[in-house]
C-alpha cells in the first residue's frame, strides 16, 4: 500500500452542504436563513455577547477598583510544624525544603510561619521568619540566621 492509495473509511467524510443551488438540493430559495430579518441579510447578525438590548453582563458587573502593587513579593509559607521531618541539628535552607517536597516553587522566597510546634534544635536559613516561629525554634534550642 502506498501513501497515494490511502483513503478514509466509508462514512468518515461527509459531503459539504451546497447552499443556494436550487430547490432540488433542499437548500435553495432562502438558503437556510429563514425569512426576512437581520440574520437573513448579508453581513447581518449581532455581535457576540449582544443580549437583545438588555444591559450586557459585562456592563452589569462592577468595575475593577484600586491598584496592583507590582513590587509586591510573594512568599511561600511553611509552618514550623512541617520542619519536624528533619533530624536534629539540620541546617534548613530553601534547597532542603524543595528536596523534601515541602515547597514546590523554587523561584519564590520562603517564609517560616508559627503554625505547629518545634521540638528539635534546627538551624534555619531562609528569607523571612515570623517572630512567633523564631520564638518556637529558639525555645527548642535551634537558631535562626
Amino acid at each position: 500500500m502506498r501513501e497515494n492509495e490511502l483513503a478514509a473509511s466509508r462514512g468518515a467524510r461527509r459531503k459539504s452542504r451546497r447552499i443556494g443551488r436550487g430547490n432540488g438540493s433542499g437548500h435553495g430559495t432562502y438558503s437556510g436563513r429563514g425569512l426576512k430579518g437581520q440574520n437573513a441579510r448579508s453581513g447581518g447578525g449581532v455581535r457576540p455577547f449582544f443580549e437583545g438590548g438588555q444591559l450586557p453582563l459585562v456592563k452589569r458587573l462592577p468595575h475593577k477598583r484600586g491598584f496592583t502593587n507590582h513590587f509586591r513579593v510573594e512568599y511561600t509559607g511553611v509552618n514550623v510544624g512541617r520542619l519536624e521531618i528533619f533530624p536534629e541539628g539540620t541546617e534548613i535552607t530553601s534547597k532542603e525544603l524543595l528536596e523534601a517536597g515541602i515547597i514546590r516553587k523554587k523561584d519564590r522566597p520562603v517564609k517560616i510561619l508559627g503554625g505547629g510546634d518545634c521540638t528539635r534544635p534546627l538551624t534555619i536559613r531562609v528569607d523571612k521568619v515570623t517572630s512567633a516561629a523564631q520564638a518556637k525554634i529558639e525555645a527548642a534550642g535551634g537558631r535562626v540566621e
